[in-house]
């Protein structure tokens, strides 16, 4: 399983990118996060269900403060994925 989620609000030069990253290390998830041009960040996780929403919701708790709106897609998962990142 995998999610595609989308993060607005105070979300770009808060640390939310390297927060993801720490907050992954505690989680069996493998993926990527990023910002985008329109202000908004975007992250990828790749692993099991459960895994993935206990990761996303670590993420919510550490970041609840700049988090106005979360938009979360499922995806196909991507075995290539190694590690969790901050790519582009």
């Amino acid at each position: 399983m995998a999610k595609l989620v989308y993060y607005s609000g105070d979300v770009q030069g808060v640390g939310f990118r390297a927060s993801a990253v720490w907050v992954a290390r505690r989680h069996p998830v493998r993926g990527w996060v990023r910002n985008l041009g329109d202000g908004r960040v975007e992250l990828f996780a790749d692993g099991t269900e459960q895994a993935i929403e206990a990761f996303l919701m670590d993420v919510r708790d550490r970041m609840a403060g700049h988090i106005e709106n979360e938009d979360a897609f499922e995806r196909d998962t991507d075995a290539t994925l190694a590690g969790f990142r901050v790519v582009g």
